[in-house]
């Protein structure tokens, strides 16, 4: 019963939230909860970030199928076109990741060693400045994630669709107020049908798509 009383007022929140004072409140509290991450992540890393850039977060058990590396290519991807064009008009981001690898996995732990040394090229490169930091986060935990969760501004859920269990992760991400990158998998399905598909970006394979491609080595419609 508390969890239909819960779930009603959620929906008679969506409603308060279509205000000016409501929506200028919530964006108080995001940034309040972006400068209490920036000064753990000063006080534990020696790092300053941008309070006023996108905090874009990946933070789940670093494995192949979560696609860690696709994410961090991303960012490579942003870091290449800031050197190219340090004048250009950018959106800072400061992209965090966070998990932690299985102790015989030795894939997942060279990527979160690819992780960092990513992080410190960028972060010590004066021509990018502020436009991008980079921050992994150690020892993840849910102490940890109390604090992560509402300084988000995009949370990362992109991993390989039919992979992924309904985990509860993403929606502690929606509900403070981070909007939702990600595959048609996991809660991410509910998710959407909750929001509406405008409110969250979904893209890539769906499932079908993952099993042909399993099977035959081709998407469907891609030939």
């Amino acid at each position: 019963m508390n969890g239909l009383l819960n779930y009603i007022n959620l929906n008679v929140s969506k409603n308060l939230l279509t205000t000016k004072a409501s929506c200028k409140t919530c964006s108080k509290r995001k940034q309040e909860n972006k400068r209490r991450l920036a000064q753990y992540v000063s006080d534990t890393y020696g790092i300053t970030l941008n309070t006023g850039s996108m905090f874009d977060i990946q933070v789940k058990r670093i494995h192949e199928y979560k696609r860690q590396t696709m994410n961090l290519l991303h960012v490579i991807t942003l870091y290449n076109r800031i050197k190219n064009n340090p004048n250009g008009d950018f959106v800072p981001r400061t992209v965090f990741f966070g998990g932690k690898a299985a102790p015989g996995y030795m894939t997942a732990k060279l990527t979160v060693s690819l992780i960092c040394h990513v992080a410190n090229l960028i972060n010590s490169d004066p021509i990018v400045g502020d436009k991008l930091k980079v921050v992994f986060l150690a020892n993840y935990r849910c102490s940890l994630a109390e604090v992560i969760m509402p300084a988000a501004d995009l949370s990362e859920q992109i991993s390989l669709a039919g992979t992924e269990a309904s985990g509860t992760g993403n929606m502690k991400f929606m509900l403070n107020g981070a909007l939702t990158i990600g595959t048609l998998d996991g809660a991410n399905v509910e998710m959407r049908q909750e929001m509406g598909e405008e409110n969250i970006f979904i893209f890539g394979m769906k499932v079908n798509d993952v099993e042909q491609l399993g099977l035959t080595g081709t998407i469907p419609g891609s030939t």
